[in-house]
């Protein structure tokens, strides 16, 4: 059975502001060893669930926030950026299974950390008209490669927000958001065991899906026109108004092309994502 993990930083055991997740908080290094921690109780539930392959990728900001030496031994670890399909680089057809850590929901909701991929620069985005974010983007993108989502971890918000999508991916709340920084936190080892156990009978109970390659549309509201504006220059990039544009494609293509998008908008600006 071959898993493919993305693991991002805001869903993680803990964690509930900026300090905690960005390079040069007070807290990242701490940050970044509990993310460890959550990522290996998922990788010993894939074990134990008969994974004889994992791939973890560091799906975060710089994306070198877990340490290889950190990381569980029966995984290989995708690291650093660019890379063409951020957070979903390394997930092909042939993995049988999805695991999505510590993630958070869409920008616009009360969730811990909560935003859609690049703090304030994107204010909202949908998918054939469906308000989405990180988990429904990714979600959709696998099942277009006929992957199953097994489980996901992060607050309640960020499960509730799966359940949303796809009420058969098993959710493991870590955390309960009181608001954007603030969360009634879960004991470590409680979570993490919930975690392991979560992925142990989540995949055992996974059925593989058909691919789907029907295009969508995706499109993006972002807090600049000047940005919108420079993205119309790539072909099949439209405006649906001075902020928000779109493109319609079949995914994965359409959610490599959307990184993009985001390469441009962060050569545009320079602002920190939590404000």
């Amino acid at each position: 059975m071959r898993i493919y993990l993305s693991a991002d930083m805001e869903g993680i055991t803990g964690l509930v502001d900026a300090d905690d997740v960005q390079p040069g908080g007070q807290d990242y290094e701490r940050g970044r060893r509990m993310m460890a921690e959550d990522v290996n109780a998922a990788i010993r539930g894939a074990v134990a669930a008969g994974a004889t392959h994992i791939t973890v990728n560091d799906a975060h900001g710089p994306m070198r926030n877990l340490l290889p030496e950190a990381l569980h031994p029966a995984a290989r670890l995708i690291r650093g950026k660019p890379k063409n399909m951020g957070m979903l680089d390394g997930l092909t057809s042939g993995h049988d299974a999805m695991l999505c850590v510590g993630y958070h929901s869409r920008a616009g909701a009360l969730g811990v950390l909560s935003h859609s991929f690049m703090g304030h620069e994107i204010e909202d985005m949908w998918l054939d008209g469906r308000p989405v974010g990180e988990i429904g983007l990714a979600h959709a993108t696998a099942a277009a490669l006929g992957v199953p989502v097994a489980v996901l971890t992060g607050d309640d918000r960020a499960c509730e927000e799966m359940t949303e999508w796809d009420p058969s991916v098993t959710t493991v709340a870590v955390k309960y958001a009181h608001d954007r920084f603030a969360a009634e936190l879960r004991p470590a080892d409680e979570a993490r065991g919930a975690i392991e156990e979560a992925v142990a009978t989540g995949l055992a109970g996974t059925r593989a899906a058909a691919a789907n390659p029907d295009p969508a549309v995706l499109a993006v509201r972002w807090q600049s026109a000047s940005v919108a504006s420079v993205l119309q220059g790539i072909p099949g990039v439209t405006a649906r108004d001075s902020r928000t544009v779109q493109a319609r494609g079949a995914l994965p293509g359409l959610y490599r092309q959307f990184c993009v998008w985001m390469r441009v908008a962060a050569s545009m600006t320079n602002q920190r994502p939590y404000c």
